[in-house]
């Protein structure tokens, strides 16, 4: 059967690019590495049938075998039904490595600034800290995303297992590293208003253009860009804020300030607008020069949208704390 299965991979490698990106095939290498992991096993027919949903049994399976790997016992998944979401996916893969005390305190801390946020996030911040969700390339890719309520396909959760079994020894531990310092500030009530609205959109696809939370015209995806999310946030807020931002680029709202009012990284507050790019603060940089954007939750993580869709990332290390151009106060 694996022989099998090795016979197709190859074949799929030199498909022709126009049916490379498909829902059952994106992912091909993926797809063997699970399997050959044992963490993910081909159907019975030999082939692995990435486009059909995950099932229940499939996830345990997976549970046992990464548990087996791991010398650890398996976690407990509570009722499963026969298709299982990309939320209950990352939930169980958090569980079993080890993390579930890291999701809960996240949890924890967004809840007691009140923050209203949805069950899913304190998994989904470590999940997505760990790097296990993909960003599927635009244009074609993006209609492959999938939303965290979602059931997730075969081929989404080989990507994610395969991740897992090429872990080096390390990572786990730098989740929980960076994690433990998610400590969220007392928040004033513009604050709150906003960063609830962008909590709650936790796990949502990253959509290059993207700045609503279903398909529209010119977006084939529920999702959004970086400065698509932040625009959309405070356009949602009701805020004055909202008002202040004319611009939908990143670049076209980081150059609505005076150079006067730009922000260190250690003046940023919650709710400040984040802009990152080659250009550096103390250089004399211009907005033509920033190509991110995000919004702050502390002064150690900013809430955005990336490679791993709408997540949360610390500041203090890794690209956005050495691409960091300016903060803009927005509220």
């Amino acid at each position: 059967m694996r022989r099998l299965f090795a016979l197709t991979l190859a074949l799929a490698a030199v498909a022709s690019p126009a049916r490379a990106a498909t829902l059952a095939t994106w992912d091909r290498p993926d797809q063997h590495v699970a399997a050959q992991a044992g963490l993910l096993h081909v159907l019975d027919d030999g082939d692995f049938h990435g486009d059909r949903p995950l099932t229940g049994g499939q996830l345990r399976q997976a549970r046992d075998a990464l548990a087996a790997r791991l010398a650890v016992p398996p976690v407990n998944l509570g009722g499963l039904g026969p298709r299982v979401s990309v939320a209950a996916f990352d939930r169980a893969l958090v569980r079993q490595l080890g993390l579930a005390d890291v999701a809960a305190a996240v949890q924890d801390q967004a809840r007691r600034r009140g923050l209203h946020p949805p069950a899913r996030f304190g998994t989904e911040v470590v999940a997505r800290q760990l790097g296990l969700r993909f960003n599927h390339p635009w244009p074609q890719g993006e209609r492959l995303e999938l939303d965290p309520w979602d059931a997730i396909t075969r081929a989404e959760a080989a990507y994610s297992l395969a991740r897992v079994a090429q872990f080096g020894g390390w990572e786990v531990q730098a989740a929980r590293d960076t994690l433990a310092r998610f400590v969220l500030p007392r928040y004033t009530a513009a604050q709150r208003h906003a960063l609830r609205i962008a909590v709650s959109r936790i796990g949502m696809p990253y959509i290059w253009g993207g700045e609503t939370d279903g398909a529209s015209a010119g977006q084939v995806h529920g999702g959004y860009d970086c400065s698509g999310f932040a625009w959309r946030v405070f356009k949602l807020s009701g805020l004055p804020a909202g008002r202040r931002i004319r611009g939908r680029t990143a670049a076209q709202q980081a150059g609505e300030i005076r150079r006067s009012q730009r922000i260190r990284p250690s003046a940023v507050r919650p709710g400040d607008l984040l802009f990152f790019g080659p250009g550096r603060f103390w250089q004399k940089s211009t907005e033509r020069r920033v190509v991110h954007e995000a919004i702050a939750m502390s002064g150690d993580f900013a809430i955005q949208s990336s490679g791993q869709g709408v997540y949360v990332s610390p500041l203090f290390e890794g690209w956005l704390h050495d691409e960091f151009t300016w903060a803009r106060r927005i509220l």
